[in-house]
C-alpha cells in the first residue's frame, strides 16, 4: 500500500474515534512511522510502505484510537524551537508554556531553579536562550529525571544542568537569581472536565496537587524568598483563573513587583514576583 492510502484510511479511523485533529495526527504519525520530518511527509506520500512501515502506522493508529497522545506515540515534542523526548512518566510539553520560558530569558541570570521539572523542557530552554548560566532541575519522579537528562544531554547542555529528586526544595541547597516552575495546579474537582488524552494518559501527580490546586504554590511561596538572591526572580505557570490567589501567596512571602503574563488567547498564564534588593522576604522555609 502507498503511504497516501495508508494515510487516508489511518485518518479515517481517527475520524470515527471521534479524534479532533484526525487528519494532522495522522501525518505526524504516518512521519513518525516513515521516521521522517514531518514538514517532508509529502515528499514520500507516494512511496509503497514496507511491512515494518505499515505496521508501525497501525499500532500508532490504534494507540491514537485509544486516546494516547500523539507526543507519547512517537516520543517527541517541539517546545521553543528544540525536540523534546516525552514519555507517559511527563508531561507532555504545551506551547502556553514558551510564555513562562519567554519571560524567564527576558532579563540575564546566572542560576535557575526549576521545581517540577518534567522532560526538563523549561529549564534547558532557558539555558539554551542564556549560554553562561547553569540550572537545576528537580523532580520526585525518577522517571521523569531521567528523561529530563537525557533531554539536556540531546540538545548540549548537560554539563551546564544538573537534576535532583526533590520534593519543592526539600533536597535543595543554596540561591538562585532565578526560580521557574509549571507545577500542578488543577483542582481535584475539574479532573473530570480534562480530555481523556490528559486524564489517563498523562502522570497524575504533574497535573493536579488535589483540592483547590494551590497546594504546590503554597510550597513555593513558602520556600523561594530563602533560597532567591536579592533580587532574584520567581515566574510560576497558573491555571487561568488563580492569577490573584497565587500573586498574593507570593507577595505574603514579602515577594514584590508581582505581575501577570497572559498567554497568545488572553488568558493569565504566568505570574512574577521578585526578592526585593535589600531586607524584605519573611525568610519563612
Amino acid at each position: 500500500m502507498k503511504a497516501q492510502a495508508a494515510l487516508v484510511h489511518g485518518t479515517r479511523r481517527l475520524v470515527a474515534a471521534g479524534i479532533e485533529g484526525a487528519a494532522l495526527d495522522a501525518r505526524r504519525l504516518m512521519a513518525h512511522a516513515l521516521n521522517e520530518a514531518p514538514d517532508r511527509l509529502t515528499l514520500r506520500l507516494q512511496d509503497d510502505l514496507t511491512e515494518t512501515e505499515q505496521a508501525a502506522f497501525d499500532r500508532a493508529i490504534t494507540a491514537r484510537e485509544a486516546r494516547q497522545p500523539v507526543a507519547q506515540i512517537t516520543g517527541r515534542r517541539l517546545f521553543w524551537g528544540h525536540e523534546f523526548r516525552v514519555t507517559r512518566d511527563t508531561l507532555d510539553p504545551r506551547p502556553e508554556t514558551e510564555i513562562l520560558v519567554a519571560a524567564a530569558i527576558e532579563e540575564p541570570f546566572a542560576k535557575v531553579l526549576d521545581l517540577g521539572t518534567g522532560t526538563g523542557c523549561i529549564l534547558i530552554s532557558c539555558l539554551k536562550g542564556m549560554p553562561f548560566a547553569v540550572g537545576t532541575g528537580t523532580d520526585v519522579s525518577p522517571a521523569a529525571l531521567a528523561v529530563a537528562q537525557d533531554n539536556a544531554t540531546r540538545l548540549g547542555v548537560e554539563k551546564r544542568a544538573r537534576f535532583a529528586a526533590s520534593d519543592w526544595f526539600a533536597a535543595i541547597n543554596g540561591v538562585f537569581d532565578l526560580i521557574v516552575s509549571n507545577p500542578p495546579y488543577i483542582a481535584e474537582d475539574e479532573m473530570a472536565g480534562l480530555s481523556v488524552d490528559v486524564r489517563e494518559w498523562e502522570p497524575l501527580g504533574a497535573l493536579t496537587p488535589g483540592g483547590d490546586g494551590l497546594d504546590a504554590y503554597r510550597a513555593i511561596a513558602r520556600g523561594a524568598a530563602p533560597r532567591l538572591m536579592p533580587g532574584g526572580r520567581v515566574l510560576l505557570e497558573i491555571g487561568p483563573t488563580q492569577a490573584q490567589q497565587v500573586s498574593d501567596l507570593l507577595a505574603a512571602q514579602g515577594l514584590e513587583r508581582v505581575e501577570v503574563r497572559q498567554d497568545l488567547d488572553g488568558r493569565d498564564r504566568v505570574v512574577i514576583a521578585r526578592k526585593p534588593l535589600e531586607g524584605g522576604g519573611c525568610g519563612c522555609a
